[in-house]
């Protein structure tokens, strides 16, 4: 959840990129909101201090994840991910008391620039058995970037369980944020900003049909894009055409999850 964070599952390593916001001057310090931005998008949107709330009531189910929305009740699984000097390191990140990892929580609620998904392993938290807290293996998460373009997204992937690296996770996750950035926020390019000596992430994103468009010598990073034509928006609904969307409140997570 920090931003400019991605550490996913795509090289022989077990973990991918790491990237920077474009324009956080911390990278722990949330940007503010994005004022009245208009979603051209399949809902009609208008990006408002709620809109990047559209998501509160919302479980993506895949084959591998299940992605739900941040709350409260995972801040403490985050927060004990986040004293790992390998995830600060790769996350340019500082360590936050667990008080203010619930301040970046609510931030991350309520700021109508940011959208996060909580992901969790799927077959573990199948029947809502276990507890969400027991069953978190990272975020995935989407910033507006550009108050003049509303239909861009910069798109971050942290699987931050190391056992779970490798395996899928989060390119399943991936995907999932994408199609519903598409089909929910009207988002039509995305990015994603790349360390450049991580050569399997960059070339997992070229997989996914980004393509290269700026090396920034200074923060040693590649930026890749990805506009969602038409023949792209097909595809992209096609490597999704599994994912089922549940009501969170609906599923009847056990007692503590579900914020009031």
């Amino acid at each position: 959840m920090r931003e400019g964070c991605c550490v996913g599952d795509w090289n022989e390593l077990g973990l991918v990129c790491t990237v920077r916001a474009a324009n956080a001057g911390s990278q722990r310090a949330p940007r503010g909101a994005v004022p009245s931005l208009d979603f051209p998008g399949d809902t009609g949107l208008s990006l408002s201090a709620e809109a990047m709330k559209i998501n509160q009531n919302t479980v993506l189910q895949g084959q591998r994840v299940t992605l739900v929305p941040y709350t409260s009740a995972h801040v403490p699984r985050y927060h004990e991910w986040m004293q790992s000097e390998e995830l600060q390191r790769l996350t340019a990140s500082e360590p936050l008391s667990l008080e203010q990892e619930y301040e970046m929580q609510r931030s991350w609620r309520d700021d109508a620039d940011k959208c996060t998904f909580i992901v969790l392993d799927r077959e573990r938290w199948s029947g809502q058995a276990r507890a969400e807290e027991d069953c978190m293996v990272g975020d995935v998460n989407l910033f507006l970037t550009d108050a003049q373009d509303p239909t861009l997204g910069e798109i971050e992937i942290m699987i931050a369980e190391p056992s779970y690296r490798g395996r899928g996770f989060g390119k399943e996750a991936t995907l999932m944020m994408m199609s519903y950035g598409v089909k929910n926020l009207g988002i039509n390019k995305f990015e994603a900003k790349i360390g450049q000596e991580n050569e399997a992430s960059i070339c997992m994103f070229k997989k996914l049909h980004f393509k290269e468009i700026a090396v920034n010598s200074v923060f040693q990073e590649v930026t890749l894009r990805l506009d969602v034509s038409d023949q792209e928006r097909r595809w992209l609904l096609e490597q999704t055409n599994h994912v089922e969307e549940k009501s969170y409140v609906e599923l009847k997570l056990p007692a503590g999850v579900l914020e009031t």
